[in-house]
């Protein structure tokens, strides 16, 4: 077997899955086949699994490795014999505890929630379990100079982390990180050594209990770690201080390349342009980068060449970008053969392009699906819990009403007859009110129609008396009294005048299903929780459904692909459409820590926020690389101009300086084909009219 020891890289651009298993089938091409089952890979996410199973299959009839996630390592029921507890769980917990604060202090919680504030803690408290940080860390911060806010604040944290974090076993996060802790511990001793080869592969080492565990496996004899987008084009003086770079792409490998050294490439697979990763990285330099610009980019090899594949679309508006992105996909479509990638960060920008190949009937593989809360179920249970605690208007009863999933059990009305009584209730309402609807209102309207009137006028009084009861009630309440009101009522709305909520249409799906589940996931643990007035409900309510996503049991068009900007480590190749590519579109804007200052994240020695810019700067410079490449923004939102993405604002800034490399004439060519998608999107959506 050819060596594989210690650290590994590919470039951006390259088809990672295949990559990777070219080259270790190279190095595993003089054992016998069984060999190869004898492995151990480690993967980041389910998405690079999958990845690596289609491109293990295109390799031809062979054993597969072991494929395992790397966040699920754990140390072993010997060491911590309970299973982990269910995160929703401890958000509760953390929840109860922020409710006691809050009803002291109020102040604190001003403008937040109490789930949202229970979500923003639980991540931190992710994050110090993750980085190996506990209580002794928080009490090393001196407040002395902040505000006193942050020092109530740091009190209360203190608190809860020692609450949170005093049993490791009980957190997934906590038991990865004492696996890694010992593995770098126990490995170079030689105790408990893997029986085969262990490779970690994709993962960036973003988070510290992963990044420990890499350093123990490309310290062992048979490990490897291979580092996807790795630029091979940085100087070495550049990588030296890239630790202190948090918002650069390349900055999470600087820890590894310090422990483990430089890595060797993992095959000779070489990117589509290389000329292109070089403009990129340069472009990309950690700021100030003004005088590296000018000593380096004059070496940059010819830009019009380069950038031959780079197609730069700059629409007026997100309507017209979708539109124009559409088309591209419908031309590889048409086409045949030819796979296309978007990549978004922005929901509303996807959805935006899906109705727009709707309209050619054509549907894309959306990998991240349609959000719960987005589905008919979702929207149902949301708009139910919105009627908690507030009074009930003309305009969300007709909602309700209006809903397909309301009545849906129903034996003694059909659903033409519903909403055609519906829209006759909606003009009464109208003209002569009230604007407040209840029960009483619903008497003389029903003696004015037939005998369906009759039936759909005395179910919908006996919804309003009960949904009257529940808008009046808005005190804190615990939160399994709300989980079963939310259900009799959401459940009654389904069912319908004499009807059955089994047999109504709220369940059924596979959104139903899954919303369902999340319920009685929530119902399981409500009694962790605390007591909860109406607005908190609800916001607690969309907060776990936001967490699922439906994928639609629909044939996709197998040359078109939606993926998140985190899969571009995946799907940077082929023909790519990066798009969105504004200030807080990509990278999306950061959102405040309402527990701990930067300067307080720095003292706990916890990741300041530039990191997550970091992970999307890696994203952009992976997705860039590709074959092909459209670079896609809206010059206006609905509110106001828009400001370029910054690494695109790089690029064409250094592009631009660069006359001598052709760089001004490359960046006007990008424009020009642009410019030849926007003319032919602007014909689709208005053709010229008839002469």
């Amino acid at each position: 077997m050819a060596e594989m020891r210690g650290l590994y890289a590919l470039p951006p651009g390259v088809d990672f899955a295949d990559a990777f298993v070219r080259g270790l089938l190279e190095r595993m091409a003089d054992q016998p086949p069984e060999a190869l089952a004898g492995v151990t890979v480690f993967v980041n996410a389910a998405s690079t699994r999958g990845a690596l199973y289609r491109a293990f299959d295109r390799a031809g009839p062979l054993l597969l490795p072991q494929i395992r996630s790397i966040t699920g390592v754990d140390p072993g029921p010997l060491v911590m014999p309970d299973p982990p507890v269910p995160p929703l769980a401890r958000r509760l917990e953390l929840a109860r505890l922020i409710a006691q604060m809050l009803a002291m202090r109020p102040d604190l919680g001003a403008g937040h929630s109490i789930p949202v504030l229970a979500q923003s803690l639980s991540q931190l408290m992710v994050e110090m379990q993750t980085e190996g940080r506990d209580l002794s860390d928080l009490e090393a911060i001196d407040t002395g100079d902040h505000a006193r806010h942050w020092q109530n604040a740091l009190a209360f944290l203190r608190i809860a982390a020692q609450f949170h974090l005093g049993d490791p076993s009980q957190d997934r996060p906590a038991r990865q990180r004492a696996a890694a802790q010992a593995a770098a511990r126990d490995w170079p001793q030689g105790i408990d050594l893997p029986q085969g080869p262990v490779i970690v592969a994709g993962s960036t080492g973003s988070h510290g209990a992963t990044r420990l565990y890499m350093q123990a496996v490309a310290a062992l004899p048979n490990g490897a770690v291979v580092l996807p987008g790795f630029d091979f084009d940085q100087p070495a003086p550049v990588w030296d201080g890239l630790e202190r770079a948090d918002d650069h792409p390349q900055a999470r490998f600087a820890p590894l390349i310090a422990e483990a050294g430089y890595p060797q490439r993992w095959t000779a697979v070489r990117p589509p342009s290389e000329g292109r990763n070089r403009l990129i990285s340069l472009a990309l330099r950690p700021a100030p980068v003004t005088d590296q610009w000018i000593a380096e980019g004059p070496a940059l090899p010819d830009l019009i060449a380069a950038t031959a594949d780079l197609t730069l679309i700059e629409a007026d508006q997100p309507g017209q970008e979708a539109e124009t992105i559409a088309l591209i996909m419908r031309d590889a479509a048409e086409r045949g053969g030819e796979q296309v990638t978007l990549i978004a960060a922005d929901s509303g920008l996807i959805r935006r392009v899906t109705a727009a190949l709707d309209r050619w009937h054509i549907r894309p593989d959306d990998s991240a699906g349609r959000p719960l809360p987005l589905t008919a179920p979702g929207l149902f249970l949301r708009q139910v819990a919105a009627l908690f605690g507030q009074p009930l208007t003309i305009d969300r009863l007709l909602i309700l009403l209006k809903h397909p999933l309301t009545a849906t059990g129903s034996t003694a009305i059909g659903r033409n007859d519903m909403l055609r009584e519906t829209r006759e209730l909606e003009l009464q309402l109208r003209r002569n009110g009230p604007a407040f609807p209840d029960a009483a209102t619903l008497a003389d309207w029903a003696t004015k129609g037939d005998g369906t009137r009759k039936i759909w006028a005395e179910w919908l009084a006996a919804m309003l008396s009960r949904i009257t009861a529940v808008a009046r009630d808005r005190a804190p309440r615990p939160l399994p009294h709300r989980l079963a009101d939310l259900l009799d009522l959401a459940q009654a709305l389904a069912a319908g005048p004499d009807g059955d909520a089994e047999r109504s249409q709220l369940w059924q799906d596979k959104a139903g299903q899954m919303a369902r589940a999340v319920l009685d996931h929530l119902v399981e643990h409500a009694a962790l929780g605390p007591d909860i007035g109406p607005g908190d409900f609800s916001a607690l309510l969309v907060t776990e459904l936001q967490a699922k996503a439906v994928r639609d049991d629909v044939e996709a068009h197998h040359c078109l692909r939606i993926h998140g900007p985190r899969e571009a480590r995946l799907h940077g190749h082929g023909t790519v459409i990066l798009s969105g590519l504004n200030e807080g579109g990509w990278p999306q804007a950061l959102s405040p820590d309402p527990w701990l200052s930067r300067q307080m994240r720095a003292a706990a020695g916890l990741p300041l926020p530039e990191r997550q810019i970091g992970l999307a700067a890696h994203d952009f410079q992976q997705a860039v690389a590709a074959d092909r490449v459209y670079l896609t923004r809206a010059k206006r939102d609905a509110e106001a101009e828009t400001i370029p993405s910054r690494w695109l604002n790089r690029m064409l800034n250094l592009m631009g300086g660069l006359p001598d490399r052709g760089g001004p004439e490359a960046l006007a060519r990008m424009r020009a084909r642009g410019a030849e998608w926007l003319a032919l999107a602007q014909a689709v959506a208005r053709p010229p009219a008839p002469v």
